[in-house]
């Protein structure tokens, strides 16, 4: 008898529901390609506002600008995350937090620990 083949034929990737641990990591590497992203934005105005008074003048003109202070944030949260999940990570190569309970655990503080540590930041410098 032939079986029925109950399996989708394509990947519906918003269908998914990923466990915490999952999302940690995927948030990790999101992290990681927005901080690599945003070298380029940095040196930038790094060395405007290192060029003369005029540029640091300007550079902080860029800082005061609202989408720039979002886009601040989202860079700040991807530090905090990526750190957070980085320690997370190299715990777990080192064997601590491994079983599931401990790993879900770890994930959930993560995600958290990083928006809470995002937004008391950002909370405090944005006013």
């Amino acid at each position: 008898m032939k079986s029925i083949d109950k399996r989708p034929k394509y990947l519906n990737l918003f269908k998914i529901r990923l466990p915490i641990t999952g999302i940690a990591s995927i948030y990790h590497r999101i992290s990681g390609l927005i901080l690599f992203l945003s070298i380029p934005f940095s040196i930038y105005l790094l060395q405007l506002s290192l060029s003369s008074e005029a540029g640091f003048k300007q550079a902080l003109t860029v800082f005061s600008l609202p989408w720039v202070k979002l886009i601040l944030v989202l860079f700040l949260w991807s530090f905090v995350h990526h750190l957070f999940a980085g320690f997370r990570f190299l715990l777990i190569d080192q064997n601590i937090g491994v079983s599931l309970a401990n790993a879900r655990m770890s994930a959930r503080f993560v995600v958290f620990a990083a928006l809470v540590v995002t937004l008391i930041i950002s909370g405090v410098w944005i006013l």
